[in-house]
C-alpha cells in the first residue's frame, strides 16, 4: 500500500466532491461511487468493480492499512474523524468511505440467452432499489435495467441496501420503453400487477428467457410498459398488493426454482 495522504482542512477538493455525490444521491463528476463501511469495502474490493480511493479516520487508519494489504492501486486518505463523518451520508459514520469506480455493463451483459432480467420502471426508494439488486444477485438474475425516472442505483442508501451486489449485477439505467422492448428481441416481458385477471406467478414457465417490471412504489408499472408486458400477479390474502421488492423477491425465488427444477431433470 503507498503512504496514506493526510487530509486536514474541511475545503480539500476530494471531501467537498464526495459531500456533493452524497447530497444529489449519485456519482461523483468523476463517476464514482460513495461506499461506506469497511465490510462493504471488504465485500466491493474482489469483485468487478474499482476502488480507486478510500477516506478513512485516524481510529480507522490499522484495520485499513490491513484490508488494503497488497493494493498499491488504491489511494488512502487518513483524515480526522469529523472530518469523515461531516461527508458521510449518515449520523453514526463508521469512519471509512471508498470511492469506487463501478464497472460499465451493456444491454449484451444482460440479455443472454438464458435471460432472467428485472425491470426497475420508476422506482423511486433507494432502500427498494438496493434490496432489489441484492435479490437479482441472489436469484441468479442476468442483469437489472433501471428505467427513465427510476432513483440512482449509487445512491448511498441504495449501495448500502444491496449490501455491494449494485458492483456486481450487470445493469443498465436510463433506458426508455423503447429501447428496451427492441433489446428484449422476443424475450417475454411480464409486469408485476395486483389485477384478478393476470396470470399467477407461479404459472409462469421461468425456466425460459424472460423479464419482468416491477412499477413505481405508488403508481405501478407505467403504460408505456404494460401495454407491451403480460400481467402477472401474485396471489395474497387479505392484502391487495406487497411492496416493490418483496413482490420482486417472490418472483425472483419461483424463477430460480423452476430453473432448478428443469436443472435436476
Amino acid at each position: 500500500m503507498n503512504a496514506p495522504v493526510q487530509i486536514t482542512s474541511a475545503a480539500n477538493p476530494v471531501l467537498k466532491e464526495i459531500r456533493k455525490a452524497v447530497q444529489r444521491g449519485g456519482l461523483t463528476a468523476d463517476g464514482l461511487a460513495v461506499c461506506e463501511t469497511l465490510r462493504l469495502l471488504g465485500d466491493v474490493l474482489p469483485g468487478p468493480a474499482r476502488v480507486e480511493a478510500v477516506l478513512v479516520s485516524e481510529e480507522r487508519r490499522v484495520e485499513m492499512e490491513r484490508l488494503l494489504t497488497g493494493r498499491d492501486e488504491v489511494r488512502v486518505l487518513v483524515a480526522p474523524e469529523p472530518l469523515v463523518a461531516a461527508v458521510a451520508s449518515v449520523e453514526a459514520s463508521q469512519g471509512v468511505l471508498a470511492l469506487v469506480r463501478p464497472r460499465e455493463w451493456s444491454l449484451a451483459d444482460v440479455v443472454t440467452e438464458s435471460s432472467l432480467i428485472l425491470v426497475l420502471d420508476g422506482v423511486q426508494d433507494p432502500g427498494n432499489a438496493g434490496a432489489m439488486l441484492r435479490l437479482a444477485e441472489a436469484f441468479g438474475a442476468s442483469g437489472v435495467v433501471a428505467m427513465k425516472g427510476t432513483v440512482n442505483l449509487f445512491n448511498p442508501k441504495a449501495i448500502r441496501a444491496s449490501a455491494g451486489s449494485v458492483f456486481r449485477v450487470p445493469l443498465v439505467s436510463g433506458l426508455e420503453a423503447a429501447a428496451l422492448l427492441t433489446a428484449l428481441q422476443g424475450v417475454p416481458c411480464y409486469a408485476a400487477l395486483p389485477d384478478a385477471g393476470a396470470v399467477a406467478v407461479d404459472r409462469v414457465d421461468w425456466a425460459r428467457p424472460a423479464a419482468f417490471v416491477i412499477g413505481n412504489e405508488g403508481h405501478g408499472v407505467s403504460e408505456a410498459l404494460r401495454l407491451h408486458a403480460e400481467p402477472i400477479t401474485i396471489p395474497t390474502a387479505g392484502v391487495e398488493s406487497l411492496n416493490a421488492s418483496t413482490a420482486a423477491a417472490v418472483i425472483l425465488y419461483e424463477a430460480a426454482r423452476q430453473r432448478r427444477a428443469k436443472a435436476i431433470r
